[in-house]
């Protein structure tokens, strides 16, 4: 083979490795871009669940809130009625106690508050004294926060993933701008750095969870 042979020979294998990065970068990028769209959509949902859990949660304090005035309300028209011996005025006070405050109201009588100086101040201090509702607006807090987690996360991928359209972008241009040389060194030199660039991107995107819709 003639050096003038060889030369284009060359030449036709840097181009050819040209237009291989350039097909291989340009599905690169519409892959990268659609997985940056799907982590932004699973960004959005989380979102949307993290606000509407943190609403219910808010709903279920209020709830609890409610339900605890009426304890203090009921409670302290017995206790007075209690001191004044009048018991059928308590009677009918402590006929109305809530279901959930009766176990903490029996256990705090338990302990003899009037003779014992260790007992509970209230019944309102007792283990026993749990409300439901209280007990889902803190669940339903602790869930708006796992999902404002996932936000966070969800971010982050949808980033990493614009990040790499960024860089198979820069792959295209050094793959594009390499068939506008004459000069073979030069040439080869830019594909190079277009593959380098293209291959450790693949390289790291591995690395990344992927999202697909069937």
């Amino acid at each position: 083979m003639t050096e003038g042979a060889r030369k284009t020979s060359l030449d036709h294998r840097v181009e050819l490795a040209a237009t291989v990065l350039l097909a291989m970068a340009a599905v690169a990028t519409a892959w990268a871009t659609y997985q940056s769209s799907r982590w932004h959509g699973k960004q959005a949902k989380a979102q949307s669940a993290s606000i509407a859990a943190r609403v219910e949660s808010t709903r279920a304090a209020n709830v609890a809130n409610r339900q605890a005035q009426i304890d203090v309300a009921l409670f302290t028209q017995w206790i007075d009625a209690y001191a004044r011996n009048e018991t059928e005025l308590a009677d009918f006070y402590r006929r109305r106690f809530r279901d959930e405050f009766q176990p903490a109201f029996n256990a705090w009588v338990a302990t003899k508050p009037r003779k014992n100086p260790k007992a509970p101040l209230s019944p309102f201090a007792m283990p026993q004294y749990k409300l439901a509702a209280s007990v889902q607006a803190d669940s339903l807090e602790a869930k708006a926060g796992a999902y404002s987690e996932l936000v966070g996360r969800y971010i982050q991928r949808a980033d990493n993933y614009t990040l790499a359209v960024v860089l198979f972008a820069a792959s295209l241009f050094f793959a594009g701008i390499s068939t506008r040389l004459h000069g073979r060194g030069s040439k080869a030199a830019i594909v190079a750095v277009g593959y380098t660039l293209f291959l450790g991107t693949v390289i790291w995107l591995a690395t990344q969870p992927v999202s697909i819709a069937v």
